[in-house]
């Protein structure tokens, strides 16, 4: 058996992060690689339920440091109850978002002290972080593109989320500091351009996945 992996996907807004995880669980499978497929927030019952108030259009204003916190608080169950033991009972994890988005999201575009969330990270993800980070990179503009076509077309479809709805300046901060994070940590992250088809972005996927967590060619 291989050993289990721990690949998370990160990104700004309609970067395709869910999308490419889906195709990436497929491909595995067909390698007879079992991967559990989860999200942050969420991915536990509590964590989703946490994920709910923190999207909920009428939850009140606060500010990125409650977000951190309230975050990591989903992110420590969602450890706990999903991640680890599916790691242990020998199954790969593919998370679309992970600790990176506080990260970049509350801390490099939110403007809480990085030294704070970094503390944070140690006590809750401790030594179990991922082998290998996606960052699926598109220009800003393109990405609210996608997500206001999304919102329009999709059934059900629910107003624009709090994240979705920054001004286009908060947008080019995330993008910037999910470049700045993969240059500083390059044995663990790659950067895939998301503006190319879906089926070329889920071939470059492939390829970082095949070359650097199956030893293979990709």
């Amino acid at each position: 058996m291989r050993q289990a992996k721990f690949i998370t996907f990160e990104g700004g807004e309609g970067v395709g992060k869910s999308t490419q995880a889906q195709l990436l669980a497929a491909r595995l499978a067909q390698r007879g690689i079992d991967a559990l497929l989860t999200r942050e927030p969420g991915g536990s019952p509590f964590a989703e339920q946490v994920r709910s108030f923190i999207l909920a259009p009428g939850t009140l204003k606060h500010g990125p440091l409650s977000e951190a916190l309230l975050f990591n608080a989903a992110r420590a169950d969602h450890l706990e109850a999903t991640i680890w033991p599916a790691l242990d009972a020998g199954r790969w994890v593919i998370c679309d978002r992970f600790s990176d988005s506080t990260l970049i999201y509350q801390g490099v575009a939110g403007g809480v002290a990085r030294d704070g969330l970094e503390a944070l990270e140690r006590l809750v993800v401790g030594e179990r972080g991922p082998d290998l980070t996606v960052v699926l990179d598109l220009d800003p503009r393109d990405g609210l593109g996608r997500v206001g076509r999304r919102g329009r077309t999709a059934p059900g479809a629910v107003d624009t989320d709090r994240f979705e709805a920054r001004d286009l300046d908060f947008h080019l901060r995330l993008r910037a500091g999910y470049l700045a994070l993969a240059a500083a940590e390059p044995a663990r992250c790659v950067v895939v351009d998301a503006a190319a088809s879906t089926e070329a972005t889920a071939e470059a996927v492939w390829h970082a996945v095949a070359t650097r967590l199956l030893a293979e060619p990709g």
